[in-house]
């Protein structure tokens, strides 16, 4: 049976300074995500969980603590580091850019909303940019949940993730998480969200 895998990172761990420092990537990856790799494995072998998609897992994932939490900790992850680049920053361009101007009035509006997202989520989580069936959406998640899980507040296909967990900034930023998402706009990999949101049914 299939195992979940750990991604290689699609840079080296510096190629994100200033903004995001080699030493937080490679814990981060090395060791965080790795974590929840492993643990994901050990939770659905031998289960009904086993063999199944990522979306598969989520659709039930208030079933199972260790699937809900461990899935979630690897698939946002997976985005995550996707969603970055040592090319990235900018705004937007062609429908995406339309569909935000569309959904929040302008990009720097987007930028707040999202910022806010991302600030105001007390304790761990993550910042999403969600296309639903409705538009695009800024929301934010607790602890390891996404927006593709059956206990979401807002469902719909992941675009663009900000992790917020303290391990995510606290080598470089220490309790300063306005000023790694401030950072983070300097590296989003716009060309792999438009791509996200160009396959999003």
């Amino acid at each position: 049976m299939a195992k979940f895998e750990l991604p290689a990172l699609p840079y080296s761990f510096d190629a994100l300074e200033p903004h995001i420092d080699a030493r937080t990537m490679e814990i981060h990856h090395g060791k965080h995500h790795a974590g929840y790799v492993a643990k994901l494995n050990a939770a659905v072998e031998g289960t009904n969980f086993e063999g199944k998609s990522f979306e598969e897992l989520f659709k039930n994932a208030s079933a199972n603590a260790a699937v809900r939490n461990n899935g979630g900790g690897t698939y946002n992850h997976n985005l995550f580091w996707t969603n970055m680049s040592p090319n990235g920053g900018g705004a937007p361009t062609g429908e995406l850019a339309e569909a935000i101007n569309s959904a929040f009035g302008s990009f720097e509006n987007f930028k707040t909303k999202f910022s806010d997202a991302a600030a105001t989520r007390f304790g761990s989580g993550w910042a999403w940019l969600v296309k639903t069936e409705s538009g695009l959406v800024v929301t934010s998640t607790p602890n390891q949940d996404n927006p593709l899980m059956d206990t979401a507040d807002v469902k719909g296909t992941p675009l663009l993730t900000l992790d917020v967990w303290e391990h995510a900034y606290y080598l470089h930023y220490q309790n300063r998480r306005p000023d790694y998402i401030s950072a983070f706009y300097n590296v989003i990999n716009w060309e792999e969200v438009s791509k996200r949101f160009k396959e999003a049914e």
